[in-house]
């Protein structure tokens, strides 16, 4: 997609537009940045609900499961990424009938900042687990609800000094409304 206008679409909130008239294929691109505070994640699951049903074509089944994706990744940003105080950015990235991505990044600033290298190995390795010899209701969301909804897990240190997670899911035949 190419970089064009940005207008504000809700508070907090901005989509980038392409300068020529959009197309339903278009990826549309919106922008929610939030304190770090849980209080705001029963609006960014609704939200993120919004998104998935309105402008995707995922199924309510798959708009769920992205209300638990987005949580997990938001939830991990505000617990270990971002102190009090600080801001957790989350970016949707919807073509309609195709994918959708998302960007979770937080400051770096936690109590327990991971690098990418430690993220990878650290979901590679509970990956493997067999999950029903797990004895802590901790440490199972990347590897056993994020790695398994998503097409792509990947992260990436961003330059503000914390971390950047982005998931992709393409939308296969039995996946759609």
């Amino acid at each position: 997609m190419e970089e064009g206008n940005t207008t504000t679409a809700q508070p907090g909130t901005t989509k980038n537009i392409d300068s020529k008239e959009e197309s339903s294929n278009d990826a549309v691109k919106i922008s929610v940045i939030i304190p770090t505070n849980a209080y705001f994640m029963s609006g960014l699951r609704d939200f993120t609900m919004n998104i998935v049903i309105n402008m995707t074509g995922f199924s309510e089944q798959w708009a769920f499961r992205f209300q638990s994706v987005v949580d997990e990744l938001v939830n991990n940003a505000i617990e270990f990424g971002s102190k009090t105080g600080k801001e957790v950015k989350i970016t949707f990235i919807s073509t309609k009938d195709k994918s959708i991505e998302i960007f979770v990044e937080d400051t770096g600033t936690g109590p327990n900042k991971k690098t990418a290298k430690e993220m990878s190995d650290l979901v590679e390795k509970r990956k493997n687990t067999d999950p029903t010899v797990l004895t802590s209701i901790r440490g199972r969301g990347l590897a056993q609800i994020v790695a398994n909804w998503t097409d792509v897990l990947e992260f990436k240190d961003n330059e503000n000094g914390g971390l950047t997670v982005h998931v992709l899911k393409y939308i296969a035949e039995g996946e759609k409304l």
